[in-house]
């Protein structure tokens, strides 16, 4: 179990981890189990960020100030420091899922419905405008949740997140045939354990619900919905996920659930 979280870790984010040693075909399916403890990892130090952050801003000001009145009657400081926060988070990451985000719009916009031609410009390494467009939006709406949720002080839902967002991953891999019998997904699919992964997939969406209370509903709809939509699309033009959509999955999901917060909370 340790040497299938490691090898969870070292692919989704750019933590320090121990090296496992030489990874073999069943090795990433069994280390698709522990993709949401790796979320839950990511969570807590997203949210240790944060509040740090926040005990880290200056006091409100007292008197009236011109410039809180755009902010909400907060401190412009909140902006800020959301930003650091959002750079770190995708530090953490090493932007992984962001690169699937870009060359999924790229491929789905440039691909023409053709699904040939969608794949062919996934596989293209360069980001086209529709994919830095994607970029731009997605950090954008992340960053103005961020700095939303530091101004209420209502930040414990940054823990669960990034697990939520990775647990839909596993539903992907459980549900989803892949798009290339030769691909990353088609491998993880083949040697995922699945009973293993329906476990997981019930532990995660109950613990998530004890510590969520009242937000968990929003955030659970939130995301099914858009893996419901998400699944649908690919299924209807490539027949299946590859990993490009996957990442974009989860960058998608957080964006939404983050945006559901601040609206629901």
């Amino acid at each position: 179990m340790r040497r299938s979280f490691l090898i969870a870790a070292r692919f989704l984010t750019r933590l320090p981890m121990p090296d496992p040693g030489p990874v073999s075909d069943p090795d990433l399916g069994h280390s698709a189990v522990f993709f949401p403890l790796v979320g839950l990892l990511l969570g807590l130090m997203v949210w240790a960020l944060m509040v740090w952050s926040l005990s880290m801003l200056p006091a409100e000001f007292s008197g009236p100030d011109p410039n809180r009145a755009a902010f909400g009657g907060h401190s412009p400081s909140y902006g800020l420091a959301a930003a650091l926060v959002l750079v770190a988070w995708v530090g953490l990451t090493g932007g992984l899922h962001l690169d699937g985000l870009a060359d999924t719009a790229d491929a789905w916009i440039g691909g023409l419905g053709d699904r040939n031609r969608t794949l062919e410009i996934m596989q293209d390494p360069s980001s086209g405008p529709f994919g830095v467009m994607a970029l731009v939006l997605v950090l954008l709406c992340k960053w103005a949740a961020l700095s939303a949720l530091m101004t209420t002080g209502a930040v414990v839902s940054l823990i669960w997140i990034p697990v939520l967002a990775r647990t839909q991953l596993l539903i992907l891999f459980l549900t989803t045939p892949s798009a290339r019998p030769d691909g990353m997904g088609a491998v993880v699919r083949a040697h995922l354990p699945r009973t293993a992964a329906w476990a997981w997939l019930v532990v995660t969406l109950v613990a998530s619900a004890l510590f969520l209370g009242t937000e968990w509903p929003g955030l659970v709809v939130a995301a099914g919905v858009l893996f419901l939509l998400l699944r649908r699309f690919v299924m209807t033009r490539l027949g299946g996920f590859s990993g490009d959509t996957a990442g974009a999955l989860v960058e998608l999901s957080e964006a939404l659930m983050l945006a559901a917060v601040v609206f629901f909370s």
